[in-house]
């Protein structure tokens, strides 16, 4: 009797499983909430992984003002955090500011998750900042591009009591956020493309010095296998607002490599050999030569080991990632220099 007991509990348990499966498979058709959630979460919880293995290698004498409120006082995503070398708190002033938009894939991810990363750089004597936008699917494309213009009108506007050299600033970004950069550099340079997207731009071309961007997309051709896999189709339904992304006219400007021009922005551009992402930098690093703007690569061969992954550059326990950083600072320090 308890053998056959026991039979019974676990094939409750299995046909329990077998519904709840079964549910989550039927909601993801319907919705791209539920996978949105499932891939948040495992993005969230590595990424706060990363971010403690950083905490070792932050240096010592970095002030912060933080969740400085960039947006409309409803809009509770629009927060900011700002790092710079504690010096000026006693005599103020300001310095070159990296602005910097966090990964995640549109869908997850927070500017606490680069924190760290940030207080790094702005311990070679920068100030840095971390940018929270609305994350998809609550908010859809191309909310966070109009939320990181929002952002340097702020930054300009408040520039002084925040250390911020609004005459040089630099933007930067990883993963979705290096898209999420690269659309608004493209939005301050190119009024034609500031046209398609509705949004004024808040700074000029010319105090933007440069572009710092990693393991980005940048080119929406790449839902040509969206509909067979479910982690792009997932993002991208739920960052485009539409099941149909593919043959969204709106959505479709989200390919930013098919609009830049020659006034984009000079640009440094980074993204492992072992990323699924590879060819999005490779394509942008190739196209932005093209129209001629200046361009620094850190790509590896196809032989690199160990071979490096999405977001390789914050892993300072890697080589690799130690010489990420120090080519995104000499490139930030000649670009500020000039």
């Amino acid at each position: 009797m308890r053998r056959n007991g026991t039979l019974r509990l676990l094939g409750w348990i299995g046909g329990g499983l077998t519904l709840l499966g079964a549910a989550y498979l039927l909601a993801s058709q319907i919705s791209p909430w539920p996978g949105a959630l499932l891939i948040r979460w495992a993005f969230d919880a590595d990424a706060h992984r990363v971010s403690r293995a950083l905490a070792e290698h932050v240096p010592s004498g970095v002030a912060a003002q933080l969740n400085q409120h960039y947006g409309a006082p409803q809009d509770a995503d629009t927060t900011l955090d700002v790092f710079y070398p504690a010096a000026l708190e006693r005599g103020g002033g300001v310095l070159p500011t990296i602005v910097w938009l966090h990964g995640g894939a549109w869908i997850s991810g927070s500017k606490l998750q680069i924190a760290n990363y940030a207080k790094i750089l702005a311990g070679h004597g920068y100030t840095v900042v971390g940018l929270n936008y609305s994350l998809a699917p609550a908010q859809h494309y191309p909310t966070p591009v109009r939320q990181a213009n929002q952002a340097l009108a702020y930054l300009t506007a408040n520039a002084a009591r925040l250390h911020v050299d609004a005459a040089h600033l630099l933007l930067a970004g990883d993963s979705g956020g290096a898209h999420i950069a690269a659309q608004t550099a493209n939005v301050i340079t190119s009024p034609a493309y500031a046209r398609l997207l509705h949004i004024a731009p808040a700074i000029t071309p010319g105090q933007l010095q440069g572009m710092i961007l990693y393991c980005g997309p940048y080119d929406t051709r790449l839902i040509e296998r969206a509909p067979r896999d479910f982690f792009l189709r997932t993002v991208l339904w739920a960052y485009s607002g539409h099941r149909d992304f593919a043959t969204d006219p709106t959505f479709a400007t989200a390919a930013v490599i098919d609009y830049l021009s020659g006034a984009f922005p000079p640009s440094f551009i980074s993204v492992g050999n072992g990323d699924a992402l590879a060819g999005q930098s490779h394509a942008l690093a190739a196209r932005l030569r093209q129209l001629g703007v200046p361009v620094e690569t850190l790509f590896f061969p196809s032989g690199y080991r160990p071979q490096l992954a999405h977001e390789y550059q914050f892993n300072l326990d890697l080589p690799a990632a130690h010489t990420a950083l120090e080519r995104s600072l000499a490139f930030i320090g000649e670009r500020v220099r000039r």
